[in-house]
């Protein structure tokens, strides 16, 4: 559904407000043509940059200035293209380290509660206004409040939505998109707050499962920093003091001890290289398509990584199938989702080659990242005409491999972990004691 804005020069009072929607539904063909013409005219235009679809289903990308979102969604619709995201264009000054996001509980919140609003009939600007006013997280209430702003702008709720990506990825607003045109937004909503609740419920049991062996790794690393820098220094100075010869595995533990005490600085300093390297090497795309591509070659983390990024794909393709968006759309929107540039690539050459005509189990077959079973789903799937139905079944079989996976390699980290312990705790130990027996011997021998 198309949400209108109010026009322009409304004023406060409630006499204004209702002139002002009889003007706006009077004006509605021609707010429909161009998205953002309600607002003032002293209005600066924004640069956005989007991408798109031509008519040959190829990616297009650029800047366009404009009022808003819909604006430059209409834009490109009357240019014979096919949105797929539109964002706000930042300068090339601002980074940020990390970005704030809203948490997922509360988008689910949200959807439910806006769910629950728009099958009671109620419009959604009323039903939006009534949960910020509701809404505990900030973050989260700003970003209503510039949704409804948007909204009486002229844009649509899909569009409102996609200039905030750190509460709306790309998958909710692809399905917001096809909501509106169809007009059942309740039950997509209520669709997309079921798909939130699994996808956090999956988040918090590898979270879990990995809280123990973090722990464990992290008082690991604490021990061996106690040792180094507090206690063997000051046998350092002891065993100097007796003008003793020590054995060759106390010489080799003091050496390390002193390297570690008195070099702290270039240490530091590596460790900050790394840390500057890695955030860059994420932020590159060709840096990120080496890493992710590692990941996955990695031992027992790279099964698990495969794992989680096979049940999220067949989560959000088949949750976007449900909502009734096309098939290429929502393969490009999973592609985006699938959080590695090995999968992103991959899904990006399978959506091609499905849209040149070689159909879609094939070309999967093909890009090798896919196991049997997810084959056999996707092959079976689509020569019934019960895809959605099937990356169901997958994303269900996959969540509980998964889990299965967590268990088995937390189970080999700990004693993994409590070897390391025993090996670095000996060897001081023996370290020690060989020394003491040493001087013991020269003293009873002179």
């Amino acid at each position: 559904m198309s949400i209108l804005g109010k026009g322009k020069n409304v004023s406060k009072s409630d006499k204004s407000d209702k002139e002002a929607v009889k003007r706006a539904k009077q004006d509605a063909p021609k707010q429909a043509i161009a998205f953002g013409m309600g607002r003032k005219k002293s209005d600066s235009t924004t640069a956005y940059r989007y991408r798109a679809l031509d008519e040959s289903g190829k990616k297009v990308s650029g800047i366009e200035a404009a009022l808003s979102t819909g604006a430059v969604h209409m834009l490109l619709l009357e240019r014979g293209l096919q949105p797929i995201e539109v964002s706000t264009k930042r300068s090339m000054l601002t980074f940020e380290i990390t970005k704030k996001k809203v948490p997922r509980t509360d988008v689910m919140n949200f959807t439910r509660q806006l769910a629950v609003f728009m099958k009671a009939g109620i419009p959604i600007m009323e039903a939006l206004e009534v949960i910020v006013e509701e809404t505990q997280n900030k973050l989260l209430r700003g970003i209503l409040r510039e949704v409804i702003d948007s909204l009486r702008a002229g844009d649509t709720f899909a569009a409102a939505a996609a200039l905030h990506p750190q509460a709306f990825p790309n998958f909710y607003v692809g399905i917001l998109e096809s909501a509106e045109l169809t007009g059942n937004l309740d039950s997509v909503l209520n669709q997309l707050a079921d798909y939130i609740e699994r996808d956090t419920k999956a988040r918090s049991k590898i979270t879990a499962a990995l809280i123990y062996p973090a722990v464990v790794a992290c008082m690991s690393v604490v021990t061996v920093l106690v040792l180094t820098v507090f206690v063997l220094p000051r046998f350092t100075v002891f065993f100097k003091s007796l003008h003793a010869n020590l054995p060759l595995i106390t010489r080799l533990m003091m050496s390390m001890s002193s390297f570690v005490l008195h070099w702290w600085y270039a240490e530091a300093a590596l460790a900050i290289i790394l840390v500057v390297g890695f955030i860059y090497m994420r932020r590159s795309p060709a840096g990120r398509a080496r890493m992710d591509a590692v990941l996955l070659r990695l031992p027992v983390v790279g099964d698990l990584t495969q794992t989680a990024i096979l049940e999220r794909v067949c989560r959000i393709l088949s949750s976007m199938l449900k909502a009734g968006v096309d098939l290429p759309r929502s393969m490009l929107v999973t592609a985006d989702s699938a959080n590695n540039a090995v999968y992103h690539k991959a899904l990006e050459e399978i959506r091609e080659a499905m849209m040149e005509g070689q159909g879609l189990a094939g070309p999967i077959a093909r890009s090798g990242l896919f196991p049997g079973a997810a084959r056999q789903m996707f092959r079976v799937g689509e020569e019934t005409g019960t895809l959605d139905q099937q990356l169901d079944v997958a994303a269900e079989y996959y969540n509980r491999e998964l889990e299965t996976k967590l268990d088995r390699a937390t189970a080999l980290f700990e004693p993994a972990i409590i070897i390391f312990m025993g090996v670095v705790v000996g060897f001081v130990a023996v370290a020690l004691i060989s020394a003491m027996y040493g001087i013991y011997n020269q003293v009873h021998v002179g």
